[in-house]
C-alpha cells in the first residue's frame, strides 16, 4: 500500500504549520481535506494556508470551486486519490491535513457514503424548495418517515445529508443508515500514519476565541459581504462556520459583536465534535500535544523518519 502521512485535529490547533513542516522534512506535498476550503475567496473564514504560509510546498484541493457550486464527500474522495498517485508518481510522499472528519475517513478507508449514487440536481431542487417554503423539520419528516435510523442521526439544520439521505433512498431504493452501516466494517487503503493533535480544552477554546478575533481583524466582515452578494443564502458555502452566522445580521437581527461571539461558540462546539469523530472513526491515531509539548516533536518525527524507511529497500 501507497504511504501517506495524515494529520487530522479540531481548528486551531496547529494542523497547517505542522503539516508544511513536515513536507519539508519528508519530501511531501499537501492535500487538504478541509469541506470549505475548496472554495474560491473563502480565504479569511476557512482559515486558508496563505502563500506565504505554504513555503513553496505544493498544495492541492485549495480554491478550486465557485463559491455557488456544491461539494460531496464522493468528489473528494475521488479527486484526492487522484492526487495521492501523482504525489506518489513523483516520488514524494502525500502529507493530508484537515478537520473535515466524513471526508479524511472516505479518503483512507474502502467506505461509501451514499452508496455511489450519483446526485440528482432536479430532485435537489425540489427538496431545497420544500425546505425554504415548509421549514427544515418539514424536509427532516420526510427523512424520518423512511429512515428513521438515519433521522436519529441527521441533525434537522443539516438540510444538505438529510436531501443526500433522500437522493440515494430516490436513486438505489435503500435506506441512506444502510450503506452508513456498512462503514463498521472498512479496511486502510493506505499504509497510513496518522497524527492527532489535541491541547487542553480550555487552551484550545482561547486559541479558537484568539483566531475568531483575528479573522474579524483581517476582514471577515468583507468577505462574508461578498458571499452574500453572490450566493443564495441556501447555498453551501454559506453553511460554513464562519459565514453562517452573518446571515442573521445582513437581515438586520443581530449586530456584529453577536456575530462575532456565535462564530466563537460554534467553532467550540465544532472543535468537540471533531475531536469525537477521530477518537472514533480513525484507528491507530497517534495523538500529539503539541501547544504545550512542543518539545514532543522531536519523537514524532523520528516514528515518521521509522515509518517512512519501513518496507523500502
Amino acid at each position: 500500500m501507497k504511504k501517506v502521512i495524515v494529520v487530522v485535529g479540531p481548528t486551531a490547533v496547529g494542523k497547517t504549520s505542522l503539516s508544511i513542516e513536515l513536507a519539508q522534512t519528508f519530501n511531501g506535498e499537501i492535500i487538504s481535506g478541509d469541506s470549505m476550503q475548496v472554495y474560491k475567496n473563502l480565504n479569511i473564514g476557512t482559515a486558508k494556508v496563505t502563500e506565504e504560509e505554504m513555503a513553496g510546498i505544493p498544495h492541492y484541493l485549495l480554491s478550486f470551486l465557485p463559491e455557488d457550486a456544491d461539494y460531496s464527500v464522493s468528489q473528494f474522495q475521488a479527486i484526492a486519490r487522484e492526487k495521492i498517485d501523482f504525489i506518489h508518481s513523483q516520488n514524494k510522499i502525500p502529507i493530508i491535513v484537515g478537520g473535515t472528519g466524513l471526508y479524511i475517513e472516505s479518503l483512507l478507508y474502502d467506505v461509501t457514503h451514499g452508496g455511489g449514487a450519483a446526485p440528482l440536481p432536479e430532485y435537489r431542487a425540489q427538496l431545497k424548495s420544500f425546505a425554504l417554503t415548509n421549514g427544515n423539520h418539514a424536509l427532516w419528516e420526510k427523512l424520518n418517515a423512511i429512515d428513521p435510523q438515519a433521522a436519529i442521526n441527521i441533525h434537522e439544520n443539516n438540510v444538505h445529508r438529510i436531501i443526500r439521505a433522500l437522493e440515494v433512498y430516490e436513486q438505489t431504493g435503500m435506506i441512506y443508515s444502510a450503506y452508513q452501516g456498512q462503514r463498521q466494517k472498512k479496511y486502510l487503503l493506505y499504509d497510513a500514519f496518522i497524527i492527532g493533535l489535541n491541547t487542553d480544552r480550555q487552551l484550545l477554546y482561547q486559541r479558537i476565541n484568539q483566531r475568531v478575533d483575528a479573522m474579524m481583524d483581517e476582514g471577515l466582515v468583507e468577505e462574508a459581504t461578498c458571499l452574500f452578494e453572490k450566493v443564495a443564502e441556501t447555498s453551501q458555502a454559506f453553511k460554513g462556520i464562519g459565514y453562517q452566522e452573518f446571515i442573521p445580521y445582513f437581515h438586520g437581527a443581530i449586530n456584529l459583536n453577536d456575530v462575532r461571539t456565535n462564530i466563537k461558540q460554534n467553532s467550540r462546539h465544532y472543535a468537540k465534535r471533531q475531536l469525537t469523530w477521530f477518537r472514533n472513526r480513525l484507528n491507530d491515531v497517534h495523538w500529539y500535544d503539541l501547544v504545550q509539548h512542543p518539545q514532543d516533536k522531536k519523537h514524532l518525527l523520528l516514528q515518521l523518519n521509522k515509518f517512512l524507511k519501513e518496507g523500502v529497500e
